[in-house]
């Protein structure tokens, strides 16, 4: 059984503020656990004691580390079971996949790097749009996941999971980091840390280039820069740190299978060149831990601003055969939020109740705007709206340890929404009010022969884009619509076991169920996700973190899903883009003397496109991997492989209409797909000082 000695608020305190805020949910069980339970259990990442379902887990900086990546948002793939890819290329927030769900660019998938939100609700592109090119991977200390809305302290867009990223407060040595390699690419990083009164300075620099293998260059172009001051000693801990992020591209969006079979453009083409987009993020964040006799308090601060400008054209000629179907996407906001929690003790006839209640406040002053383009000049005004959206969340958590090998988990969240759109047609115009209650309970027994079991229920939810909720007509026809729900309730179930019982071996296995009451669908000629129709998703997922020795790591993890709409239509009740199958399989290398290396395999399966399932995608394979020579204590030479295997498979397929030049009026209904980018190699030299 887990007990706290008298000292473990001064343990607590030991423990790296980054630990806390950027990853704040590693001990949702159990309370806040020693500073020797936190080194225990991090080595070995084993979270039994510790978690309340099977389905979460931590990722090591030394995991991360040893990854190769061929874009930020590929890190997240060290979490089992999520795909990341990408349909425009370069610059655009990552596709991601998880749990039977195509979850766009983030839609039910809650991404927090830092302790800030990276989703953004009501964006001009897509419910939940989440962008991470602004990450620096040679920051990020380590990651959380979690799985299934069983969570207090996980709201908006958590029903299929989250994943907490978190940055150090220093580095044990300074960074000078050069990449040169094929299809354009060029790196520099410069990033280190000092000893500034009684904490430590943090920052870092990022140039990159890319133009990819595309017969139309990316000419991909972004900087990165952060700075940090952190104090991580003492009962009070703080950190405060700017980012900065830019970035401008050529798109390289999905083409038409047809015009490659039939000879019109290459596989590596585009149908329209002008496509493209330009991005800026720039941030304020602060977190503080203060720890007493009354428990420990932590509190994150951010505000940040975001300006994003997307020309896409999925449809060519359908709608205007003279101009074609360009169109921006345009997004500009104000984001600002505050998340405050208190963990405390209570002691009720020799037991031990751990609680933490919370609440998280967010703004956002949004302005979006839908234009018709052509060769990214405007020629006409679909939609401007203004948007401000203002959210409450509070939330309670209670833990006991009844009996020596039975514990429990309960909670209670409830979310209020505002909703205020100023809308360039009235009708469209409006306010709405939402909320929404959600209970979770985990009851955990064991462990037994070094195994956990978690029976796990909870209740979440996702916001649709608030244009949505006070739309009367669409504003490029003009024809009546509905207005859809402004918060969707989901609900799911899971059974687990978590066990170290083979020594060196940690595996996890679960058993989930989740029902959506309205599903967020990417709508392929569109380019954007609409609230749909009910659905549900019943799968497992096995993962596993086999160290036989201290030189090599193995991460093995698979997960089958099943998932249907579960109302009543002609059209069908398989959802377009649900991932089944996915498989990924990493191997890593150290300590074995000056080399060191990983190769890292990943299976995505095949796919419905269509209600039907008439039309399905076919599977992709790949495999990434990384040697390294260490030249002497200081100095390491990387060379980089993606796409070893050089496969002509697609990183994402679509199906839906769309009109070439001198294709009849109403247009050919076809697959639409993003080829994988083709065999590529990268070589850096990393100076550490």
């Amino acid at each position: 059984m887990l007990k706290f000695s008298k000292k473990w608020v001064q343990d607590v305190a030991s423990w790296q503020l980054v630990a806390l805020t950027s990853i704040p949910q590693l001990s949702h069980a159990a309370g806040i656990p020693t500073l020797q339970e936190v080194t225990v259990k991090a080595k070995a990442n084993d979270l039994m004691g510790l978690a309340n379902s099977a389905s979460e887990g931590t990722v090591l900086k030394r995991q991360l580390d040893m990854r190769a990546v061929y874009r930020p948002g590929e890190l997240l793939e060290s979490v089992p079971g999520l795909i990341v890819t990408q349909h425009s290329g370069e610059g655009k927030a990552n596709q991601y996949f998880l749990r039977g769900f195509n979850l766009d660019h983030g839609t039910d998938l809650r991404i927090t790097v830092d302790g800030m939100l990276v989703n953004q609700r009501s964006h001009g592109h897509g419910q939940g749009w989440a962008d991470t090119n602004f990450v620096i991977p040679e920051l990020v200390s380590g990651m959380q996941y979690l799985k299934g809305p069983y969570y207090a302290d996980q709201g908006d867009f958590s029903s299929a999971g989250a994943v907490n990223m978190g940055y150090v407060n220093k580095l044990p040595q300074g960074i000078a980091s050069y990449g040169l390699g094929q299809q354009g690419f060029m790196r520099g990083l410069l990033a280190n840390s000092h000893e500034v009164g009684a904490g430590q300075v943090l920052y870092a620099a990022e140039l990159l280039t890319k133009d990819g293998p595309w017969v139309n260059k990316e000419n991909y172009k972004k900087f990165n820069a952060l700075l940090r001051y952190s104090q991580d000693t003492g009962p009070t801990q703080f950190n405060v740190t700017a980012m900065g992020y830019g970035g401008r591209w050529n798109a390289t969006d999905q083409i038409p299978l047809r015009a490659v079979t039939e000879g019109l453009i290459s596989r590596l083409d585009t149908i329209d060149p002008s496509g493209g987009g330009e991005a800026h993020r720039f941030s304020l964040s602060g977190a503080l831990q203060h720890t007493s006799n009354y428990g420990v308090t932590r509190l994150n601060l951010y505000t940040l601003h975001t300006n994003l400008a997307l020309f896409s054209n999925f449809t060519y000629f359908l709608d205007d055969p003279i101009n074609g179907d360009q169109f921006s996407q345009i997004d500009k906001r104000f984001q600002s939020a505050m998340d405050l929690s208190h963990f405390w003790i209570n002691r009720l006839g020799g037991i031990e109740l751990e609680n933490t209640v919370g609440v998280q406040l967010q703004n956002d002053v949004i302005d979006n705007g839908l234009l018709s383009t052509r060769h990214r000049q405007t020629l006409s005004t679909t939609r401007k709206d203004h948007i401000n959206q203002n959210s409450i969340g509070l939330y309670f958590q209670n833990s006991i340890q009844w009996l020596e090998k039975f514990r429990t988990v309960a909670g209670v969240r409830s979310d209020y929404y505002w909703f205020d759109v100023n809308s360039h047609q009235k009708a469209n115009s409006g306010n709405r009010f939402d909320s929404i209650t959600n209970p979770k309970l985990s009851l955990i027994f064991g462990p037994w022969a070094k195994s956990e079991f978690y029976f796990s229920y909870g209740s979440g939810f996702h916001s649709n884009d608030a244009r949505g909720t006070t739309a009367t007509v669409d504003p490029k026809t003009g024809e009546p619509v509905n207005r859809v729900t402004p918060l969707v309730r989901s609900t799911g179930y899971e059974v687990g076991l978590r066990t170290a019982v083979i020594p060196s071996l940690q595996a996890s296995f679960s058993l989930f169920r989740l029902n959506m009451d309205s599903e967020l669908l990417f709508v392929g000629d569109a380019g954007t996700t609409e609230a749909s129709r009910p659905s549900k998703r019943e799968g497992f997922e096995i993962s596993t973190f086999y160290m036989p020795t201290d030189w090599m790591i193995i991460d093995l993890d698979y997960a089958l899903t099943r998932a249907r709409f579960t109302d009543a239509d002609a059209e069908g009740n398989h959802i377009p883009g649900a991932i089944k199958g996915v498989g990924k399989a990493a191997v890593s290398v150290d300590n074995i003397g000056r080399f060191y290396g990983s190769m890292q395999f990943r299976y995505f399966g095949k796919r419905a496109l269509i209600e039907d399932n008439s039309v399905q995608s076919d599977h992709t394979m790949t495999l990434n991997g990384q040697i390294g020579y260490k030249i002497n204590h200081n100095v390491r030479a990387l060379l980089q492989g993606f796409n070893l295997l050089n496969t002509r498979a697609h990183a994402i397929d679509y199906y839906y209409t769309s009109r070439l030049p001198g294709e009849p009026q109403e247009g050919m209904a076809d697959l639409h797909f993003h080829p994988i980018e083709s065999r590529s190699f990268r070589v850096s030299l990393i100076v550490n000082y």
